[in-house]
């Protein structure tokens, strides 16, 4: 896929899904909490699912979607310590530290932009040792709005200071692609591969990635 990288001074990085494997995530909120939450309540796995599932999709595209510690209340868990039961599953997708030594090498501003929550950042950062990659690492939390809502993105070019006509995001939300192009970001990249465990699913809107190696210069095709 070719990128005009003679017109890119800043690039923006989603995190989950984007540089990382999100099956991680996934087990962890889809097979994992709902055993421990069934344990927890005397109730069958099967129930539980059931339950978190709805509660899950009630906060979805907010900022509790991925606040911890609003999870370790409403579940009467400790979230962040669970997490750290099952870290061996973060990883680094293919090609990631490649492509960011190209954006370093480059002279690019490199920024990651997550709604993760400060304690999943803090746990992610230590085990990947992507941090020092990151001119600047900013979480949704840091504004009180989600990466879905354009006043994110507002707040973010506010914040860093950089010429929404020069950067470039990736992302593996279509969700967080239209409100960041909405806000006025020009390179827009859907990445089609979020978990190794689930099927590649390419953009209609956007251009699409699998590996960021599509995106170095001379690799790779768009689809």
């Amino acid at each position: 896929m070719h990128l005009p990288w003679d017109e890119i001074d800043t690039v923006l990085l989603d995190m989950d899904g984007t540089l990382l494997d999100r099956y991680f995530d996934d087990y962890f909120w889809e097979v994992f909490v709902p055993r421990e939450y069934a344990e927890s309540n005397g109730i069958s796995t099967e129930r539980a699912a059931k339950e978190l599932t709805a509660r899950y999709k009630k906060e979805e595209g907010t900022l509790n979607w991925t606040d911890l510690d609003f999870w370790s209340e409403e579940l009467g868990l400790d979230i962040p310590f669970l997490k750290t039961q099952v870290e061996h599953l973060i990883q680094v997708h293919p090609y990631v530290e490649r492509f960011l030594c190209f954006l370093r090498d480059a002279g690019k501003e490199i920024c990651l932009v997550t709604n993760a929550h400060g304690k999943t950042l803090d746990l992610k950062m230590k085990k990947t040792l992507l941090g020092p990659f990151f001119h600047e690492i900013i979480s949704a939390h840091d504004f009180g709005v989600p990466k879905e809502d354009t006043m994110f993105w507002k707040a973010l070019v506010s914040h860093l200071g950089f010429d929404k006509d020069r950067a470039l995001l990736a992302e593996d939300s279509e969700a967080n692609l239209r409100s960041a192009r909405q806000a006025g970001i020009r390179h827009l990249v859907f990445v089609a591969r979020p978990s190794t465990q689930a099927p590649i699913r390419g953009s209609s809107e956007f251009p699409s990635i699998i590996y960021f190696l599509e995106l170095l210069p001379g690799q790779g095709v768009s689809r």
